[in-house]
């Protein structure tokens, strides 16, 4: 059995602790000696793996997202190169365009098929021939 100058020192311990915690608290909280019981669901497991399969949707969404720009710039370089040798056939079309409208090439591609001008003499010569 414990002394009665243990227990009083236990005593003595236990209301000094007591005061103190009463001097630290404000006047209306309350002190609560016991802890509440524990929950028996793991909800620090379920937060991790709900935070895991958060991360993993937005990595998969930014993936996503920095393919399709890949692509997208690779399309863009594609057409570039497109439109550049467009332009190039454009202007040879335009240079043979203005050539074909000028009087001389007209004449000499016309004569090139057989064709006389009215009142010209028509002359057909034989290769080999006497």
């Amino acid at each position: 059995m414990a002394s009665a100058r243990q227990s009083s020192a236990a005593g003595s311990t236990h209301t000094a602790r007591a005061g103190r915690a009463a001097a630290r608290t404000p006047p209306h909280a309350r002190v609560v000696s016991q802890r509440l019981p524990r929950s028996k669901v793991g909800w620090d497991r379920k937060f991790r793996t709900v935070m895991v399969l958060v991360f993993c949707l937005v990595g998969w969404i930014g993936i996503k997202a920095g393919l399709a720009m890949y692509s997208a710039q690779q399309q863009a370089s594609a057409e570039g190169a497109t439109l550049q040798s467009l332009k190039v056939q454009n202007r040879q079309l335009r240079s043979r365009e203005q050539a074909l409208s000028q009087n001389a090439t007209i004449e000499r591609d016309a004569r090139h098929l057989g064709m006389v001008k009215a009142g010209e003499r028509t002359y057909v010569t034989v290769p080999g021939g006497r």
